[in-house]
This record gives structure tokens, sequence and C-alpha cells, in this order.
């Protein structure tokens, strides 16, 4: 099934699976593992972690075991984590990435990226730095150059964000994509527009609005609810969630949800099969009332704009 997946061709010349697995919050003992097992026998090849996950050991076993059962090839995979804030220093950068190589178990990293344009002094991000991401990126492009990292990109960044690196001087590899979270709610409409014109892949975290997460506030709009995106689902026979992956796919960006339970991973990959209309499309799109579920990122993205 992994070749019914449509790919997106990155900046940096690679391609990337426009359909993935999230890690997040998994937290119970071989949750990941069992999840990565599932995710690549059912046919996906993109799996999405970071550092402060504390899941790419597992993952690293759990990949290794499949390539010596011969299920997989390395090469057929598609892995993206992230530096952490408080790893912004350049001369901290390239340690980070090592050290997820080993918790990975791999020689490379398909695509790596600065998790927020935040820096912070700890994990727990209480306290920020003045560390500029641009300082960050050019430690970043080493990696490239090194062959630690097929491609470089960010996370949590807005345009703003995005056209400081685009504007430095001596710019070697462009961003090859930026993930933020994209939901029927927050449409990120102008900044997915602006990436795709400027060459810079869009992946969308969360995009079922993150339920169930602890820092959903009691006014988080519930997408998978919306009459609007019930009534679309019915109409094709699909579920909410199949519905909103499709219109992320057919709006031309990745989509990474969270997938830990059998039936919802094959749930997730049955998707393409059918194509939304424009007017469906059109719907979805006029959700959008610019509230973003996770009120971090949301923060991380006004700061450094400089």
């Amino acid at each position: 099934m992994a070749d019914r997946i449509p790919r997106i061709r990155l900046s940096s010349g690679h391609s990337m699976p426009m359909l993935g697995v999230g890690t997040y919050s998994c937290s119970k003992l071989n949750e990941v593992g069992n999840a990565v097992r599932t995710a690549v026998q059912i046919g996906y090849r993109y799996i999405d972690t970071t550092s402060t996950y504390e899941t790419e050991q597992e993952i690293g076993v759990t990949i290794k075991q499949l390539i010596k059962e011969g299920r997989i090839k390395r090469e057929e995979l598609f892995i993206v984590t992230k530096v952490s804030g408080q790893c912004h220093e350049p001369e901290h950068v390239e340690p980070a990435c090592l050290t997820s190589l080993e918790a990975l178990n791999m020689d490379y990293i398909d695509l790596y990226l600065i998790h927020f344009p935040l820096a912070n002094v700890d994990q727990e991000r209480t306290q920020s730095t003045v560390t500029d991401y641009l300082d960050t990126w050019r430690a970043m492009e080493k990696l490239v150059d090194k062959g630690l990292v097929k491609s470089i990109g960010v996370s949590n960044f807005n345009q703003q964000q995005l056209e400081r690196i685009l504007a430095m001087d001596g710019l070697k590899h462009k961003p090859a994509n930026n993930q933020v979270e994209i939901t029927p709610c927050p449409s990120q409409d102008k900044l997915l527009q602006y990436s795709l014109q400027n060459g810079i892949s869009t992946t969308g975290c969360g995009p079922f609005g993150a339920p169930g997460q602890t820092y959903m506030s009691k006014d988080s709009p519930d997408c998978l609810e919306h009459p609007t995106i019930v009534n679309i689902a019915n109409k094709y026979g699909k579920s909410a969630t199949q519905v909103i992956l499709r219109w992320g796919i057919q709006r031309g960006y990745a989509v990474v949800p969270k997938g830990t339970n059998p039936f919802c991973l094959v749930q997730n990959m049955d998707i393409f099969n059918f194509q939304l209309s424009t007017d469906d499309m059109e719907s979805m799109l006029a959700l959008d009332e610019g509230y973003k579920v996770n009120q971090e990122q949301s923060q991380s993205q006004t700061q450094n704009v400089k």
C-alpha cells in the first residue's frame, strides 16, 4: 500500500510521502514500537518524532528489527526528527543530531527540523534565550554537507520567520519543509500558499485538533464533530478523520496524525480512493476561525521575528 501514497518533491532534491505517523505523547511501554511496526506493515513509510518525545530509541529498535526481518529497507523509510530548543546554539546542533542518530540507530536522518523558532535553556522551556535561529540554521546546513541528514527544515515557523531564513546572506540550503499545526480551524492558508510559492513543502501536524491532549483548552473547536465536516463525510461514506486528511492532501501538504491504534492507522491510510469536490474543499476552508489548539506553538511564532 506504500505505493498508493503520493510524494512531495523537496527543494533538497529528495521526496517525502504525503501521509505519515506522528508519535507525540506515546508514553506507554512498547506503545510507539508497536505502532511503528503496525504502520510499516500497513504501508506507512513516514515516521515523525523528536528528541523531546523520548520515542527515538524505541523507534530505532523497532525499525532495526523490521529491517532484520526483511520487512523493510532503511532507504524505503522517511524518518523525521527535530533539534530541541535547548540545543539551538550552533555548537550544540551537531551533537544533538548525533544523539538522535545514535538513539535511532541510523546513519542519517531524512528530514531534520528546528522544532521551535524560540530557543530555551531547558527541555521544559521555562526560560527563553537570545539565540537567533539564523545561527542555528547555519549549523543545520553543515549537517547536510556532512551527510548526517538528507534535508533540513523548520517547525512552528510563521511567514516572517521563513522570510528571514530565505533572505540570509550566503544561504546554502533553503528550508525543505515547515511543520505546523493545520486543521480546518487554523487552515494556515496564507502560510501554505507562501510556502508553495517559495518551494518550501508543508507538513500539517495535529490535523484533527489534537483531541484529548492536555494542552487543549475547554473552548477548543471540535473539528471531528463539526456539522459541515460530518455532512461531507456522510456524503462520501467516509469518517470525519478521513475527510480532514484528504482535504490536506488535496491542498498540497503532508499530514502526520498521531497513530497508535491499528484500526485508526488502517482508516487513515484509506483516503486515496476518493476526492473532495471543489465546493467541499471551499466549505471546509470557510471553517477557519484562526484558532490554534497548541497555544505554546502559537506564542513561539511571535518570537525572534526581528
